[in-house]
């Protein structure tokens, strides 16, 4: 069984900076990738970011520029690093890991930016 493990979120205020980090544990193929999603109240969860394991990255349009997505050192972990927060950003972050048919998800950490 795959887990996630998030951590990282909290209350800034707009114009501020967040690091999440995840770990994900578990049998895990090695071509994988890891990304972000959130989901902000009444709404679905959207993408934010994505990392392939041979680093290759996307973004939502909306964060480009202002986050950063990476994959650490150990093994299936990724960071989100989130610069100049708007109120927008607000919402669950859900990490994510897939791999040939399998799509796995954390247990969501609240980002609150206020203004």
């Amino acid at each position: 069984q795959v887990q996630l493990v998030e951590s990282g979120g909290g209350l800034v205020q707009a114009g501020g900076s967040l690091r999440l980090s995840c770990a994900a544990s578990g049998s895990i193929f090695s071509f994988n990738t890891m990304g972000w999603y959130r989901q902000a109240p009444g709404k679905q969860r959207e993408l934010v970011a994505a990392v392939t394991s041979f680093g290759s990255s996307n973004y939502a349009d909306s964060v480009k520029g202002r986050f950063t997505i990476s994959r650490g050192n150990a093994k299936n972990t990724v960071y989100l690093q989130m610069n100049s927060l708007k109120p927008e950003d607000t919402g669950v972050y859900y990490c994510n890991i897939k791999y040939l048919s399998q799509d796995y998800w954390g247990q969501g950490t609240q980002v609150t930016v206020s203004s």
